[in-house]
């Protein structure tokens, strides 16, 4: 049996055998019907079902998903692939690099801001360096001109005032 089917704005038809479609729109013939009665409640189904406009346009939606082309005042026509690339691409971080540093940015700020809320501004700085900014014990002890076990002493101290006042926040 042929089927018509709309693809984009044209039709085409198929042709496909009476028990796949059957199978594919749960239709069977009853015993008065006659065979065109028959293709023609199919084909009806198959509009219903499949040729409606908003089942059908997509493409009114995707349209401009393609490589936009574009004249440039010479009258060579150049290609902008940017959007068509984005769109293909599966990490779309790489597009968005520069919104996400703003963001690690204000993130980090907060932090730092809620930190030197919470505790004096040595031992603020001190957390900040070491669990912020990524300096080990030693380093940090070095550019305070301090000993490494003082500044692991405070930095426990420190940690455990956090664990206190965060242990009686709720979130």
């Amino acid at each position: 049996m042929k089927i018509k089917i709309r693809c984009e704005n044209e039709y085409q038809t198929l042709e496909v055998e009476n028990m796949e479609l059957e199978k594919w729109l749960n239709i069977s013939i009853s015993e008065e019907e006659s065979q065109e009665d028959y293709e023609k409640r199919i084909q009806d189904v198959i509009e219903e079902r499949f040729n409606r406009p908003d089942y059908n346009s997509w493409h009114k939606h995707d349209r401009h998903t393609g490589n936009a082309y574009m004249k440039s005042k010479d009258g060579t026509v150049e290609v902008n692939t940017e959007e068509a690339i984005m769109f293909r691409a599966t990490d779309k971080s790489a597009f968005n690099s520069s919104i996400d540093g703003v963001h690690n940015q204000l993130e980090y700020e907060e932090c730092c801001e809620t930190l030197r809320n919470l505790l004096k501004p040595a031992q603020a700085d001190m957390v900040i360096a070491i669990a912020l900014d990524g300096y080990t014990v030693g380093e940090y002890a070095e550019r305070i001109d301090d000993e490494p076990n003082n500044v692991s002493h405070r930095y426990r101290r420190a940690i455990n005032k956090l664990k206190k006042v965060f242990s009686k926040t709720s979130f």
